[in-house]
């Protein structure tokens, strides 16, 4: 349980150095996230709609 707690501050750690250090580069992560998030969802969405 000690390394699951250990791991989890450094992941916290190491998004908010990247947030702090690499804003820029941060956002543009955060956005292809999204991106790739709706692509998704219209890709399964047209599958739906093809069904029919």
């Amino acid at each position: 349980m000690q390394v699951k707690k250990v791991l989890t501050y450094g992941g916290i750690a190491f998004v908010a150095y990247y947030l702090l250090a690499r804003p820029a580069d941060a956002a543009d992560a955060v956005k292809g996230a999204f991106d790739t998030m709706f692509n998704a969802a219209d890709s399964l969405a047209q599958f739906v709609n093809n069904l029919s």
